[in-house]
């Protein structure tokens, strides 16, 4: 196949240094303002990875919590292309179907992968690709036939590839990391600029001695930490927060978490139920 002249867009987001690098290097292949004319669109700072993340659809954004949460997952990129052009369009020859293309130049166009997440297992890297999709919108014979172009370039690379619908993103999983999310790092948050890690621990410890007591909702000890502390309205319940997000303790993520309820404690970090019981 004779090479072919990429476009002068491809050129600059390759320039650019779109689609490349890991972990907080990685630059997505498009962006939201790319693609503008969508409604649903999210720009996020990861946790696990601390830089903007840029999602599509609040299914993409809901599976971001899932993989921000994992444990398994060491890195995500998303916008994720499918590169060289040249590969997919080979593909879509063989298939014997259109390739995706600008509808203002008809050019082929730049495919891309919704998310492709790294995950470290028994001490090895694995690559996984995933593309999401609600559900209705697998009947459409062309998005099937642009996942059949996908599901082969991933094939070729050695690349795990699923389909991911919004059955297997639990909706309230999902807002209940979002409830926390923004709290793993108190230090950069508004009431604790003052505050060094051993007075975040000592708070901690504090209000999980009291919520392990189960006399009272996250709620009530929020308020008595605020006002025994002297804290900022609001740091009480970001406490809590932060020690779901961090992991300290562990509670029901598939039931909707909520604050003026006694909340059952499945298991405390190990590190710190040792300090809990040290005091």
């Amino acid at each position: 196949m004779a090479k072919r002249k990429r476009s002068s867009s491809v050129e600059k987001r390759l320039k650019d240094g779109r689609g490349q690098g890991i972990g907080t290097d990685y630059k997505p292949w498009l962006v939201i303002q790319d693609v503008g004319s969508l409604g649903r669109s999210t720009r996020l700072k990861g946790y696990k990875i601390p830089r903007q993340f840029e999602f599509l659809s609040d299914l993409e954004r809901n599976y971001f919590y899932l993989l921000e949460y994992s444990d398994l997952v060491v890195d995500i990129r998303e916008q994720y292309p499918l590169l060289t052009i040249e590969e997919t369009i080979v593909i879509a020859d063989e298939l014997g179907i259109k390739h995706p293309t600008d509808p203002k130049t008809n050019e082929p166009i730049v495919m891309t992968t919704d998310f492709l997440v790294t995950t470290l297992k028994d001490g090895q890297h694995e690559h996984i690709a995933r593309t999401l999709k609600y559900k209705k919108d697998l009947m459409d014979e062309r998005v099937l036939e642009k996942f059949e172009i996908e599901r082969i370039y991933w094939e070729r690379q050695g690349v795990q590839w699923g389909i991911v619908t919004e059955l297997e993103v639990p909706k309230t999983i999902a807002h209940n990391i979002a409830f926390v999310h923004r709290y793993a790092d108190l230090a950069m948050l508004e009431g604790f600029e003052k505050c060094s890690t051993y007075d975040i621990e000592d708070m901690s410890i504090y209000f999980l001695q009291v919520l392990l007591a189960q006399e009272k909702t996250v709620k009530q000890i929020a308020k008595e930490m605020e006002n025994n502390f002297g804290m900022v309205v609001g740091c009480g319940l970001s406490i809590f927060k932060y020690l779901v997000m961090t992991k300290v303790i562990e509670i029901d993520l598939s039931e909707k978490l909520d604050v003026t309820k006694i909340l059952n404690i499945k298991a405390v970090r190990t590190d710190f139920s040792d300090k809990v019981k040290a005091i």
